[in-house]
């Protein structure tokens, strides 16, 4: 499925309906894949997801620490991770929070561990189509 959002609020508010739609039908722990250039809207989406999730915390991006818990929802960024990066992604614990149930993860940067992510992951890819615009794709 293909999205175009025009603007920031739009992207959030999307978002905001897919967090509020795996509440609804989430059944065990699930997995959003993020990919996308610098700026094309992951973090504004992830905020928009948490939302939709009920979490009332404040969502920043954890490109420096690598991942943030609200809960039974935890938001990874792998973008400063060069090497090794399935391994230190292992370090952090994801394994064990996959094998738990109902937990929702949501992965910036996901490409660089596309090989270890569970099978029923929903993979979402960001495009900047111009400055406000983005194109959206989400696939099972």
């Amino acid at each position: 499925m293909e999205i175009i959002t025009k603007n920031a609020e739009e992207t959030f508010r999307l978002g905001e309906k897919i967090g509020s739609d795996l509440i609804r039908l989430s059944a065990g722990t699930q997995t959003i894949a993020l990919s996308g250039d610098l700026g094309s809207g992951k973090t504004v989406f992830v905020q928009g997801l948490a939302k939709g999730l009920g979490i009332k915390n404040r969502i920043q991006s954890p490109t420096f620490i690598l991942m943030r818990r609200y809960g039974s929802f935890y938001h990874l960024d792998l973008y400063r991770l060069e090497n090794n990066v399935e391994r230190q992604v292992e370090e952090l614990g994801l394994f064990d929070i996959w094998k738990q149930k109902n937990n929702i993860v949501a992965i910036e940067w996901a490409e660089k561990v596309k090989s270890i992510l569970p099978k029923e992951t929903i993979f979402i890819n960001f495009e900047n189509v111009n400055e406000n615009e983005r194109k959206i794709t989400i696939t099972e």
